[in-house]
């Protein structure tokens, strides 16, 4: 539906609603989040996307949220009507960020992306909550408020299925022709989604696959290595995180500190059950 159409473009009354609802569903999912009943949660907005993640993900042992890509009006808004605590994800920018002509070269680039940590994510939930921006006015998504993906359900929430088409075609081969079977999925595929196809390709393709991603480019510098105070115990984290809804092999993969730094991965191929991946 397209915002000429829709019924709550231009019905501020209804939006009022969507809105009052959506706040409910998020403050839902941070609560679940904060608990530990949920390993993670994306806020996608028309202009940036928010990452949270509980404590014990990416190897930190407080909730983090990501946002990217940011401005320097949205940075501004955080600091002085939200007194949102936060920092340039990205060390090397805080370095350049003093400048106001650096700060405003990289709005919109990976080198934007902000980490806010601990209690200020919050104070990052209210100010999302009461910021008159975060929807659009015009366009396909006038006047919604924006999408909540979660790998939990949450109050509100809406259960999605990826799309998914299968191929067979026949492919040369030295004794003649061969069948070679693909498997396209779309739609908002999630970390722990991605996982969990790996180690089904891996058992169901006798330990020989390969995919191709095509990730979504704003997102990528997720992957990015935060800085951490302590090393945690992974038995711990584990232990704490047992109903957060993952698979125990997905969990200890995501809580791993990333090392993909600003990129996410391209290709992914497993010959005799061993991983080769570029980025």
């Amino acid at each position: 539906m397209t915002g000429k159409t829709s019924p709550w473009s231009n019905d501020t009354t209804l939006q009022h609603v969507l809105m009052s609802d959506w706040s409910v569903s998020f403050t839902s999912l941070y609560n679940l989040l904060k608990t530990k009943l949920c390993p993670y949660f994306y806020v996608c907005t028309y202009q940036f996307t928010v990452l949270f993640r509980a404590a014990g993900l990416a190897g930190n042992d407080l909730i983090t949220a990501l946002i990217s890509p940011t401005t320097r009006g949205l940075r501004e808004a955080m600091r002085n009507e939200g007194n949102v605590g936060f920092a340039f994800a990205i060390s090397l920018i805080v370095i350049f960020s003093r400048k106001e002509k650096h700060e405003v070269q990289m709005d919109h680039r990976p080198e934007s992306v902000v980490l806010v940590k601990g209690i200020n994510t919050f104070t990052l939930l209210n100010f999302l909550i009461n910021c008159k921006s975060l929807v659009a006015t015009s366009g396909p998504q006038a006047g919604l408020p924006p999408t909540l993906l979660s790998p939990v359900a949450f109050r509100g929430a809406t259960m999605q299925m990826l799309k998914a088409r299968s191929v067979n075609v026949k492919t040369q081969a030295l004794s003649g022709y061969r069948d070679q079977f693909s498997l396209e999925i779309t739609g908002p595929i999630m970390p722990h989604c991605l996982h969990s196809l790996t180690m089904l390709l891996k058992s169901s393709q006798s330990g020989a696959f390969s995919a191709l991603l095509y990730p979504h480019e704003p997102t990528a510098v997720f992957n990015i290595c935060l800085p951490v105070d302590k090393v945690l115990n992974t038995e711990v984290v584990h232990k704490e995180l047992t109903n957060c809804g993952l698979h125990p092999k997905t969990l200890e993969q995501l809580s791993e500190i990333p090392l993909l730094g600003k990129s996410s991965l391209r290709n992914v191929v497993m010959r005799d059950y061993i991983y080769n991946w570029r980025s």
